[in-house]
């Protein structure tokens, strides 16, 4: 998948979040953003699917308390604690999202420094793959972030644009989270956002093999 494509399913999805965060009469709370509840028609455009799990918020309250939903990788750190949910656990999910999107591989599994210079092999620690990302991010290396596969045939703007959002949306503090609607806006460039720092919860998941 070519990285216009990419972008192009990052802001419809993002748009599409936006809508069912800020447009619709009540907010609706997918709580299931993943990767397989993300359809592409034969434009390649997304289409967000699978509602069985969301969960409908009236404009008089913020938040709401439910049983845990969704899949383990892309839930929330105040869902996991059983603290009451708002849209931004939606953010989250999709923050992780962008990540893949933007790498090609899965947030779950662990990564290696010799994987990221694409030269195989494996080393004695694994990071969780949005530590490291978050990590280059800060450090200004974008550009080691994106799919290995795309060869470098990148928007750089755009690529520095979708991994400082990704950063962003997986914060610990769903107050230190952007709204959709500025995803939206950030990922279109109206806005810039500077890199926030690695969430802390995500500094202690690191997989020794």
């Amino acid at each position: 998948m070519s990285w216009r494509d990419r972008y192009c399913i990052m802001l419809g999805v993002a748009r599409g979040l936006a809508y069912l965060h800020h447009g619709c009469r009540d907010c609706i709370i997918h709580c299931d953003i993943k990767p397989e509840n993300i359809l592409l028609d034969e434009d390649m455009s997304p289409r967000i699917a699978d509602f069985g799990m969301a969960k409908l918020v009236g404009r008089d309250f913020s938040r709401a308390l439910t049983s845990m939903r969704g899949t383990i990788g892309y839930l929330a750190p105040e869902w996991i604690s059983g603290q009451p949910i708002s849209a931004k656990a939606d953010v989250y999910s999709f923050g992780m999202v962008l990540f893949e999107l933007i790498s090609g591989r899965r947030n779950s599994k662990g990564y290696s420094e010799l994987e990221a210079a694409g030269t195989g092999g494996s080393e004695s620690s694994l990071t969780f793959f949005p530590v490291w990302a978050a990590a280059k991010v800060l450090e200004g290396e974008v550009g080691a972030v994106a799919d290995l596969r795309l060869r470098g045939d990148v928007m750089p703007k755009e690529l520095e644009r979708a991994c400082r959002v990704a950063c962003w949306c997986i914060q610990d503090e769903e107050a230190q989270r952007p709204t959709m609607a500025q995803v939206v806006q950030a990922l279109e460039g109206v806005v810039q956002n500077q890199a926030p720092p690695v969430p802390r919860t995500l500094e202690h998941l690191v997989t020794l093999v």
